[in-house]
């Protein structure tokens, strides 16, 4: 019984990464990149982007493209909701490029492990070297290992 949450998240997790194998190439073949996909509790989410910005449309026909390739490989028992959307202006970074092509913009870093004792890094993205994300923090630049990396976001300036 005292498994159970943790079966689920293992079972999400999975399920997300069979999604993305699934998905991402199809997706992309439309020419859109995934930013993300998230599973839990019968909800597929899908956040789609290029270069010139998301539109309803677009929404519309990879929400279209999802669900016929999602009905016709089926891996999810029972029924699901399907969503399709742009990442927002607090974008996820979850690719190693992602890094570099958003360098000099403000992003907000979560590492699954302390370095030096900290977890939470706030500030200017600085770009990628080698396996090491760059980030300024009130004028200190650190170099976060990829691999140690839980959430990554960019802020928006408003």
């Amino acid at each position: 019984m005292g498994l159970g949450p943790i079966f689920y998240l293992y079972r999400a997790e999975t399920m997300r990464e069979a999604l993305l194998n699934i998905l991402e190439p199809a997706i992309e073949a439309l020419g859109y990149e995934v930013v993300e996909l998230e599973f839990h509790s019968g909800i597929v989410r899908v956040f789609i982007d290029r270069p010139e910005g998301v539109t309803l449309d677009d929404c519309e026909r990879v929400s279209h493209q999802v669900s016929g390739l999602l009905d016709v490989e089926d891996p999810i028992p029972g029924a699901y909701t399907l969503e399709v959307s742009s990442p927002g202006l607090d974008r996820p970074l979850r690719k190693t490029a992602d890094f570099g092509r958003f360098a000099g913009q403000r992003a907000r870093i979560e590492l699954s492990l302390p370095l030096n004792g900290r977890r939470r890094f706030s500030g200017t993205l600085r770009g990628v070297e080698r396996d090491e994300v760059l980030i300024e923090v009130d004028g200190a630049l650190f170099h976060l290992p990829l691999a140690q990396i839980g959430k990554a976001r960019l802020v928006p300036e408003l």
